[in-house]
């Protein structure tokens, strides 16, 4: 195989056309293969096989600098970069990561994994190549679908402004994760269709330099090909920006676009290359149904069937179909995505609501702001929202929602660890940035019964909500049939004992795990309570209280980092009340958490029934040898 030729970008200069032609087949042959066995991101780096490929042979990576926004296409750069044998252990716990990792390789300049980041990465990579009087070139490959990012737009602003050299190339495919949305990919649309107006002035250029005087009617001619630019395609929006626009081209020829990125190499100034591409070439199920194809779990190559499926329903499937039937009987509630319609399953309550659905794009800060407008004008918004991406839109939160006091309900989509995708979509930090802000209302449910249950009892509250929600299939149990409010602020005992030696406190999908430890303890005869929490915030003070005066020891568990999460609650919760009490939290450490299965990912954690008994038994031994002593004295 050629493929097994090719172990740094220099390998790929000495290739003829046909050779590359060659190669690329090997490359999407090489990605099917290695993303069925492990699952990955495969339509999108299916699409820019040849783009990585005609990049790596006009620059010279590492010292010219090339930056993937977001970083889910980068699998063909991190095959021609030395890692081809690494895709054996793809998103795999200690294996190679699924997005560019500076640890990993001096070809990946920046880590990303969220959207829209590529472009300021780029930026100042340039701004710190002049700062050092560098002369390394600096390209950015940005999917269409980061241009809905309010990031994205804030650096093209600069950029142009700026007039420094920087290739921006436009990977055009149409796609995001969903279909992309928004006035920007109308605009996109329109220069992928119109190549009138690059007709029409390399014509006219070339009638009037044939002329006497040619060149200087050319040049007077500079300000009617602006008008003509207006009118033929309207805005040349990069070009308005401070661009030097190129395209658009075929992204799957690799000689035209080795020429086009040559070209931009000798122009002063930021520059854009528009390429378009079509997201899983080269694998019919793909090509035919990106969307499924963006990240699949493992799948049969000849069929594109999955080789596992769900026996249960996931939260998120029990999150749309509950806001569904909750829609039909409340006309007020409206339903926000941000270019995550069928991630968070509200391409369902699309399909029943379609004028009730507002995608946004990838645009959280704008969602968020949206959603409390649309609650101040009576409407019950409910913007669903995987726990990372709801980072970005902090500010908004506070200020635009919870100062307000305003009924917008956060459905917090991915809440803990989800596994293969790694450090930048873990979500153990939600709680930390949400709950000391005032007037929001903090839940998470232990199942997903409880998850219905939860979202009926939040439409219900008049003022800002969020509830957080695993990632992937729910814990099998059955789904109440009515639906009821939940008391605010309480938590619910599930495990009681007559003379409890400790209690477990746990958090979401840790109840189950608390549960399973109380009964290994019990076994041991030590009795354990356990208490589903239920609430975040407001916190069940007067239970925790309660357990403080009767001097059990309670030991918290969640699946979020330790540091201002609800184990921190609980602490603050008894001080505040002035009880002395012994508590122990168990929770993340104050560090990123990598890539891995689920099972694993909680090994390494310690977030096992295991490690919650050692951590009881280690309490009460501990207790124990603190009881003051008898002390015998002669006289």
């Amino acid at each position: 195989m050629l493929l097994e030729s090719i172990n740094s970008p220099a390998d790929l200069k000495r290739l003829d056309e046909a050779q590359l032609e060659e190669l690329a087949e090997e490359i999407r042959r090489f990605i099917i293969e290695k993303v069925s066995q492990n699952g990955g991101h495969l339509a999108p780096s299916l699409g820019v096989v040849e783009l990585t490929l005609a990049i790596h042979r006009v620059f010279n990576s590492p010292v010219d600098r090339i930056v993937w926004d977001t970083g889910h296409q980068a699998y063909t750069h991190k095959i021609i970069t030395g890692r081809r044998n690494g895709f054996e252990r793809l998103r795999q716990y200690g294996g190679l990561s699924g997005f560019p990792r500076r640890e990993e390789s001096v070809h990946d300049r920046f880590d990303t994994g969220h959207a829209g980041t590529g472009l300021s990465a780029a930026y100042g990579i340039a701004v710190a190549r002049d700062l050092s009087g560098g002369h390394y070139h600096v390209v950015a490959i940005v999917g269409d679908g980061a241009l809905t990012s309010g990031l994205t737009l804030e650096a093209l602003n600069n950029i142009g402004e700026s007039r420094r050299r920087l290739i921006v190339v436009l990977n055009d495919n149409e796609w995001s994760i969903a279909p992309n949305v928004g006035a920007v990919s109308v605009l996109l649309a329109r220069m992928r269709t119109d190549r009138s107006y690059l007709r029409l002035k390399n014509e006219a250029k070339s009638v009037l330099e044939h002329f006497p005087a040619g060149k200087s009617l050319s040049r007077s001619a500079e300000r009617l090909k602006e008008g003509v630019k207006q009118w033929i395609v309207p805005g040349m929006w990069f070009e308005e920006l401070g661009f030097t626009y190129l395209g658009p081209i075929n992204g799957h020829r690799t000689a035209e676009l080795e020429n086009v990125l040559s070209h931009a190499k000798e122009l002063e100034g930021p520059v854009v290359i528009h390429v378009l591409t079509q997201k899983g070439k080269g694998y019919a199920p793909a090509e035919q149904d990106p969307n499924a194809f963006h990240s699949p779990a493992p799948f049969v190559i000849a069929t594109g069937e999955p080789k596992q499926r769900a026996q249960r329903k996931s939260y998120s499937e029990v999150f749309a179909q509950t806001l569904i039937r909750l829609a039909q009987e409340d006309p007020r509630i409206v339903a926000i995505t941000a270019a995550m319609p069928d991630g968070t399953q509200l391409n369902r309550f699309a399909e029943v609501f379609p004028n009730r659905t507002f995608d946004v794009g990838i645009a959280e800060e704008h969602a968020t702001t949206m959603a409390a407008a649309l609650a101040a004008e009576g409407k019950r918004p409910v913007f669903a929202v995987y726990s990372t991406f709801l980072q970005r839109a902090y500010d908004e939160i506070v200020h635009d929602v919870c100062r307000q006091n305003l009924p917008v309900l956060f459905a917090i989509d991915r809440a803990g660890l989800v596994g293969q995708d790694g450090d930048s979509h873990q979500g153990i930090f939600d709680i930390a940035y949400l709950r000391h802000i005032p007037n929001l209302t903090l839940m998470m449910p232990k199942d997903e019964n409880e998850l219905q249950h939860m979202l009926y009892t939040a439409l219900r509250l008049e003022g800002p909500v969020a509830i957080r929600y695993p990632r992937g299939v729910g814990e099998g149990v059955p789904l109440d049939q009515e639906l009821r409010a939940l008391p605010i602020g309480h938590m619910q005992q599930t495990v009681a004992c007559e003379k409890p030696q400790l209690a477990f406190v746990a958090l979401g999908p840790m109840h189950r795990v608390a549960v399973e430890a109380a009964t290994r303890l019990a076994k041991g005869g030590i009795d354990a309570s356990v208490y589903n929490a239920r609430f975040i915030k407001p916190i069940d003070q007067s239970t925790l209280t309660s357990l403080a005066k009767q001097g059990i020891p309670i030991v918290t568990a969640e699946e979020h980092v330790r540091m201002g999460g609800f184990g921190s609650a609980v602490l603050e919760a008894l001080n505040d009340g002035g009880e002395p009490a012994t508590v122990v939290r168990i929770g993340l450490d104050d560090a990123f958490v990598p890539q891995g299965q689920r099972g694993e990912l909680l090994e390494h954690v310690g977030l096992t029934a295991g490690h919650l008994v050692e951590t009881a038994q280690q309490l009460l031994a501990r207790k124990k040898a603190e009881r003051p002593q008898l002390r015998v004295i002669s006289s």
